[in-house]
């Protein structure tokens, strides 16, 4: 089985993601990237930044170990979010970087990812590479080559500069609330949107390393949903642990996700000739509500797989400027190359300020179709693409949806588990068809 999934490694930390692991990884990673030249003539150096989990610690400190026991010079970030690293990767013009996060995932897991040089997300061939790289033999650096490790203290205060020097209208009126997950955001994004003008309340924003993702977060919206409404607030900001990503809540409580959020920024950017080639980029995920909405805008839609790395891929082989998931990861390359959900939360509001339009306003264009997402748990996943049984009753499904909706079985890149997904312009037949898919999936996975 591949080490490397959808985002990176995760596993249970200290079970799957060992202290051993992570300095394996750490040493792979720098002879690997070294080797194809990025540390060219020059003694080479990484940024390293985690989230707030308690198991970061350790992982941070295996990874910082093994990076500098290959000669790497490591510049330590603290928890800040993983965009944040690739941000500070290309700034620095540092020769890769690290982040030690299991995003969404809940607080026994974590992961490590690693940006190169540029703060690009690495591509498939180059964490092979990593992969079948570890434990090999190697010579070690000694006595001036071995690396040394700086406390970056300027590393956050630098990122949100960045963020606010993306903003061309204040946000003044603007009443927001944020739900930090107790995460990576929690210092960072309350500061940036006070700065970028708004009136911020923060919740779950007081992580004990133990707390990230724990209901609350963007895979958790109850709170939020219920804030947004007793405030009177004009939208509530939903982060993950390592924000990445977002999702918006408007003023009735409706959750705005990726695909709105997508519409949102596609059809502003349209106007101002920002929308290289009239194209933005989804995925397999995305609503055919949003495809058809911008369809009727004249914009094409490409859709690639899950994860945004294989967006980006698609907006830099075809030089587009917009893309991103359902899940709320959104692309804008104006401004940087990885899923940014301050970012993202920052340019939407930053459209509701200057459209005096109200969020639940914006999106209302796009009309989403009714959606089933069900996740089967405790299942082979692996056995996915080779059961005949299940292609057989996907293609039938697909023939019943023909013209007004769609199906998609997958294996999660990045847990253990099958995502069942049926769109329809019918909530029952949507409900129907994935029902059954899930019962023969669990039957057939077992």
């Amino acid at each position: 089985m591949a080490l490397f999934g959808t985002d990176g490694v995760r596993g249970v930390a200290n079970v799957d993601l060992t202290a051993e692991l992570a300095v394996d990884l750490a040493i792979a990673a720098a002879h690997v990237l070294g080797e194809i030249g990025l540390f060219a003539g020059h003694r080479p150096k990484a940024i390293v930044g985690q989230d707030s989990r308690a198991s970061g610690d350790f992982l941070e400190a295996a990874v910082v170990a093994g990076l500098t026991s290959a000669g790497v010079d490591v510049y330590r970030v603290g928890v800040l979010p993983t965009p944040a690293v690739a941000f500070l990767v290309k700034e620095s013009g540092a020769d890769l970087g690290v982040m030690i996060s299991a995003s969404h995932n809940p607080m026994p897991d974590n992961g490590i990812k690693f940006f190169a040089k540029g703060g690009d997300k690495l591509a498939d061939s180059l964490e092979s590479q990593i992969e079948a790289r570890l434990g090999e033999p190697w010579d070690r650096p000694t006595g001036l080559n071995v690396g040394r490790i700086i406390f970056d203290e300027g590393a956050k205060e630098r990122y949100i500069a960045h963020l606010l020097s993306t903003m061309s209208t204040k946000l003044t009126g603007l009443k927001v609330i944020v739900d930090c997950a107790n995460g990576a955001a929690s210092s960072v994004a309350p500061n940036a949107y006070e700065r970028a003008g708004a009136t911020v309340t923060a919740i779950s924003a007081t992580p004990t390393g133990w707390n990230i993702n724990e209901n609350c977060g963007s895979t958790h919206l109850d709170n939020l949903i219920s804030e947004v409404k007793k405030s009177g607030a004009d939208i509530g900001i939903a982060h993950d642990g390592d924000a990445d990503r977002c999702l918006l809540i408007a003023s009735d409580g409706q959750i705005i996700d990726g695909d709105y959020i997508l519409n949102i920024l596609a059809t502003d950017w349209l106007s101002a000739d920002k929308l290289n080639k009239k194209t933005v980029v989804g995925t397999v995920m995305s609503n055919l509500g949003f495809i058809k909405s911008m369809e009727s805008l004249g914009i094409k839609v490409e859709k690639t797989a899950v994860g945004d790395r294989y967006v980006l891929e698609k907006m830099l082989e075809n030089d587009y400027t917009l893309g991103g998931e359902q899940s709320g990861h959104v692309i804008m390359r104006q401004f940087s190359n990885t899923g940014d959900g301050l970012l993202t939360a920052l340019q939407v509001m930053q459209v509701v300020a200057k459209s005096k339009k109200s969020l639940l306003e914006l999106a209302s264009v796009m009309k989403k179709y009714p959606q089933i997402l069900i996740n089967v748990k405790d299942i082979a996943k692996e056995k996915l693409a080779s059961s005949v049984k299940i292609k057989d009753a996907i293609l039938e499904s697909e023939k019943q949806l023909a013209g007004i909706g769609r199906v998609l079985v997958r294996a999660s890149g990045t847990e253990p588990m099958v995502r069942v997904m049926v769109e329809a312009n019918d909530l029952e037949l949507a409900q129907k068809i994935a029902d059954s898919l899930v019962q023969l999936v669990r039957l057939e996975l077992k």
